[in-house]
């Protein structure tokens, strides 16, 4: 069920692209929608045994997925990871995918999933002027996603859709009810249809721990903040954090653990006000910076946390770039 990155080398090059953007889906819809019947007609416990081999396929036939795994569980554990680490990174991968089945079909009585700071989301919700909410890729968004429905909050993603469309598409046949509310972002509208969402009260989600294409090209290089991150200095976005200083809304915090079996943790905590910016333009840029390296630092924590729920399995760092 897994789908992991994978080159293609007819795609744009490094230079020009955020190395995740460069990456497709590596499986194929035959196997995607054999696993999706045997998750919903023999039941996950029955899919649970499959994920074995398949992590095991990846960390065999996987080497790009294999090197920066060992390169972020190197920084995330403080030791040099062994298979082990390494089997339990990828089957913790393809464990959150698979329970994204039953996630899109309305699964929580599936799984144990416990919630922190639930009401700061109602509360800020009461306000009725919409929020911001900001995530990475870590755990799973679908659990996130699933409190939501049940608990009918409006939550819209925004996301660059065509580098899941294959899973996208599976979950849409296991799950025709499922709507997920998705603004694609680096289009035409995209910022005017984010304003129009958060006008009539809604929630907005992003993840921020991948450059968009743009930026990473070159396009945007003033909106890329390089901070140490793991004991490594990385590059991460302020463009979710402009977006929402503009718009002036909150900016939440957002996390769906997986902590294994069928646990999740889902966390929501307050990440920046930006309700009222200051009218100074270098206090403005303050205020975003703090933001920012509010946001490192709350990643980092749960990398740390939870090392094995980290899923960018590319070059995070740029060291394949270096000579």
């Amino acid at each position: 069920m897994a789908t992991m990155p994978e080159r293609d080398p007819n795609r744009v090059r490094p230079e020009q692209a955020a190395p995740w953007a460069e990456q497709q889906e590596r499986s194929n819809r035959s196997a995607l929608r054999l696993m999706a019947w045997i998750a919903v007609n023999l039941g996950r416990p029955v899919a649970r045994l499959l994920l074995h081999p398949i992590s095991a396929y990846f960390l065999l036939f996987s080497p790009g997925a294999r090197r920066n795994s060992r390169r972020y569980l190197r920084r995330a554990l403080g030791h040099a990871p062994g298979w082990r680490d390494r089997y339990r990174h990828l089957h913790a991968f393809s464990a959150v995918v698979l329970d994204r089945i039953y996630l899109a079909r309305g699964g929580l009585k599936d799984l144990s999933v416990q919630v922190h700071g639930g009401d700061l989301v109602y509360r800020t919700l009461e306000q009725g002027r919409g929020a911001f909410m900001l995530g990475a890729h870590i755990g799973s968004f679908e659990a996130l996603h699933a409190v939501g429905k049940g608990e009918q909050l409006p939550v819209a993603m925004v996301m660059y859709p065509d580098n899941a469309r294959m899973i996208q598409g599976v979950l849409q046949a296991v799950a025709p009810e499922l709507k997920l509310e998705i603004i694609a972002i680096g289009r035409p509208g995209s910022t005017l249809a984010i304003r129009d969402w958060l006008e009539r009260g809604g929630l907005v989600g992003l993840l921020g721990d991948r450059l968009p294409p743009s930026v990473a090209a070159g396009s945007g290089r003033q909106e890329v903040r390089e901070l140490p991150f793991l004991g490594t200095p990385a590059r991460f976005g302020s463009g979710p954090f402009r977006l929402a200083q503009m718009l002036r809304r909150p900016l939440l915090f957002m996390v769906g653990l997986y902590l294994g079996g069928d646990r999740y943790e889902v966390r929501f905590e307050t990440l920046a006000d930006f309700s009222a910016p200051p009218a100074d333009a270098a206090a403005r840029e303050q205020q975003l910076d703090e933001a920012l390296r509010a946001y490192v630092a709350r990643l980092e924590a749960l990398c740390r946390e939870a090392p094995y729920n980290w899923f960018n399995f590319h070059d995070f760092w740029g060291e394949d770039e270096r000579p």
